[in-house]
């Protein structure tokens, strides 16, 4: 069963706390597809009035937000010997090479890499553990995390909503072809902002 489908046989309460929760856990550090959970749900709402767009979005930018934090201060305890436990149960996602890369990226952009890491699905699940193992002062990190997680949490839930009721039509008339023509367009609209966060990835590891 598709995600949107999945969600739309439970509670509109159930999918805020959903959201939230994937989100969270993903911020926190484990990897988890809170995007694709969150333009589901957004797409889900411009087609039912049962759930508050507005409610939606603050759910995903409260989960985005807590996490982060939680995984910052996971981060500053657990230091270095973290960064392997997690290497060994998520090699994927937290090889040696990953982690040199994205070290990097922080010690040369700081609170930017915070900022723009909500866009790049590897830092999304990196910032929070590591700029606390990076010992980044918490102000600096405070302030990134919660203007990263308001524009991208609201951002893309607006945006997915937006285009959704734009492709209502096409939603009613081809089912499935209208469901990936908005998430298409609604992904493409964010990508000049992703093009800008992936490039500064390699462009700090190269120097």
């Amino acid at each position: 069963m598709h995600v949107q489908e999945w969600l739309e046989t439970v509670p509109a309460v159930a999918v805020y706390a959903l959201v939230g929760l994937v989100i969270g856990l993903e911020s926190l550090g484990i990897p988890l597809p809170g995007e694709i959970i969150l333009v589901s749900s957004a797409l889900l709402a411009s087609q039912h009035g049962e759930i508050d767009p507005v409610v939606l979005g603050a759910s995903a930018t409260a989960g985005a937000i807590i996490g982060d934090s939680i995984g910052y201060a996971i981060g500053r305890k657990g230091g270095r010997p973290l960064l392997a436990w997690l290497g060994n149960k998520f090699p994927k996602h937290f090889s040696e090479g990953h982690i040199a890369t994205a070290e990097r990226s922080f010690e040369k952009w700081g609170m930017w890499a915070v900022f723009f890491g909500r866009f790049v699905a590897l830092l999304r699940i990196f910032a929070g553990p590591l700029a606390g193992v990076l010992r980044m002062p918490y102000w600096k990190f405070a302030i990134a995390n919660v203007l990263g997680g308001i524009l991208w949490a609201g951002g893309t839930t607006a945006v997915i909503y937006y285009v959704g009721i734009v492709a209502e039509s096409w939603l009613k008339r081809f089912s499935w072809l209208g469901l990936v023509a908005a998430v298409l367009v609604g992904l493409t609209s964010m990508l000049v902002i992703k093009r800008k966060a992936k490039k500064a990835v390699p462009a700090a590891a190269a120097e």
